[in-house]
């Protein structure tokens, strides 16, 4: 019997700035590829609070740069949730 297809969240929007969801029950190519732009934007993530750290303590870092900072980590941030979002739907799934 084949699996029961479920909805899954992607990682990108619509030109209008709406979510986008995969139906699905395998593991396809759109499938294999959201799962390596969700592990590219975590990666983002992690390689981006390592400079956050570094910007934080760099007593010569501008306002300027801590506004670019702040925007980075949001969109990081909701990358990340996102992500987890996702995941966290298609967690009772067997």
């Amino acid at each position: 019997m084949p699996e029961p297809a479920f909805l899954r969240l992607l990682p990108w929007s619509n030109p209008e700035g709406k979510p986008c969801y995969l139906l699905s029950s395998d593991d396809g190519p759109v499938a294999r590829r959201t799962d390596a732009v969700e592990r590219t934007q975590l990666e983002s993530g992690e390689t981006l609070l390592g400079h956050a750290g570094e910007l934080l303590v760099d007593d010569r870092t501008t306002a300027a740069e801590l506004r670019f900072l702040g925007s980075c980590l949001r969109e990081a941030l909701r990358d990340a949730l996102r992500v987890a979002h996702s995941r966290g739907g298609r967690l009772g799934r067997t």
